[in-house]
């Protein structure tokens, strides 16, 4: 689902875009970020399943909550190399931003994994999108930058998450501890190797401007 594309940046990892019939993932410019602010005020947690203590605090209803968030983005995008880096995507259907989705390599050159993070305007969860914003990072993670492997996580109760990492062939890799509303809770680790992800790899999915993203990312392809 190609959409209207943005000026170019200087900055190759904001030029990095995902198509598919249903979604585009867009780097994450400033200007994208503007337009997703609303969307941003609509994702206050108030029942479970309770999300991670996330430093924006999806549990507060505030500007500075929004102020949090954009630094957050700002400061990782600026902090990048070859031993860490976060792309961040803004997910865009029909031309409206409605959610984002983040790809995070660590010491990627020596192992070749990745991991994702998601979130999606609460009033289109449950439609499909999740997962297809799964498959559209994942494509770009092995087809355009080789990824060996890539993981995933949720809490035990994140039904929603679980599901997608399940119907895209993960496998199940464990469990570890974080904290949400300062309470103790498990969480659930998925892996997915590039074998898994091949078997069902799809053919609709575009990938544009990745080439000049990855000397940015100290990737040698």
């Amino acid at each position: 689902m190609p959409t209207t594309a943005s000026p170019l940046s200087a900055y190759p990892p904001l030029n990095v875009r995902v198509h598919t019939p249903r979604l585009s993932l867009l780097g994450a410019t400033d200007e994208l970020l503007e337009r997703l602010v609303p969307t941003v005020r609509k994702g206050v947690v108030t029942e479970p399943p309770w999300p991670f203590d996330d430093p924006a605090s999806l549990y507060e209803d505030s500007p500075e909550r929004e102020w949090r968030w954009l630094r957050g983005v700002w400061l990782g995008r600026g902090r990048v190399s070859a031993s860490h880096w976060r792309l961040y995507f803004v997910v865009v259907v029909d031309g409206e931003p409605v959610g984002m989705q983040d790809l995070i390599g660590t010491d990627f050159a020596t192992f070749g994994t990745v991991t994702t993070f998601s979130w999606l305007d609460p009033h289109l969860r449950g439609s499909g999108l999740g997962k297809e914003m799964r498959q559209a990072v994942l494509h770009l993670a092995f087809d355009g930058f080789g990824a060996s492997e890539a993981g995933s996580d949720a809490f035990f109760d994140n039904h929603a998450s679980n599901r997608v990492s399940q119907a895209l062939g993960y496998e199940p890799n464990g469990v570890s501890w974080d904290t949400r509303r300062g309470e103790p809770a498990e969480i659930k680790q998925w892996r997915l190797t590039r074998e898994q992800w091949a078997a069902r790899r799809r053919g609709d999915i575009e990938l544009v401007a990745v080439h000049d993203c990855l000397p940015v990312l100290g990737i040698t392809r």
